[in-house]
């Protein structure tokens, strides 16, 4: 009887523990779609410091409203911790800024209105900027399989965009060189 007895616990025990298991994924699934914004877009791959490198072509801007070493307010929220935290203007570039829709080079689901990516960052950009619903190859690393993917044209606007090192406004290891923010995306300090 003891022994049937403690089988039986045994069995109670690997079932509770497969439900526990199972609540665990449920959970992370939850967690995981909170982190997607409003427009579809899970930043969790993306490259949140990066070189001061730039693409080859890219002018500085020649009169930006926030200059190199100056701070600002940033007011997009791309990432978790980017909105409201305080920008030092690392770079400040006159291009075109693009919302893309692209399908990773790795797998997975389309990126849907990823912001930003720069004129300069697609592959064989004319002089021309490319019109809403043009089909590109991007040539921006900010997200893991990004380089190389296919895309399409959502918006595009003509500004300057800024290059900015940041701390998230909810803690953590500082950014720095986060590739792009645009101007309407920050106020002055």
């Amino acid at each position: 009887m003891k022994k049937q007895l403690a089988m039986l616990g045994a069995a109670v025990m690997i079932a509770l523990s497969g439900c526990a298991d199972q609540a665990d994924k449920n959970n992370t699934a939850q967690e995981d779609s909170s982190t997607m914004s409003n427009s579809d877009m899970n930043h969790s791959d993306m490259n949140h410091s990066g070189s001061s490198e730039v693409p080859p072509g890219l002018k500085n801007a020649s009169n930006p409203t926030f200059k190199v070493g100056s701070q600002a307010v940033i007011h997009a929220d791309h990432m978790p911790g980017m909105k409201g935290s305080t920008a030092t203007i690392a770079g400040a570039y006159d291009t075109t800024a693009y919302v893309v829709t692209y399908t990773p080079t790795t797998g997975g689901d389309p990126v849907k209105n990823h912001k930003w990516v720069i004129h300069e960052e697609l592959k064989n950009a004319g002089e021309q900027p490319y019109e809403v619903g043009a089909k590109v190859v991007l040539e921006a690393d900010h997200m893991k399989g990004m380089k190389g993917a296919d895309a399409t044209i959502e918006s595009a606007e003509h500004t300057t965009v800024y290059m900015v090192d940041y701390t998230p406004s909810t803690g953590g290891e500082p950014v720095k060189n986060h590739k792009w923010v645009t101007e309407d995306e920050l106020t002055a300090k």
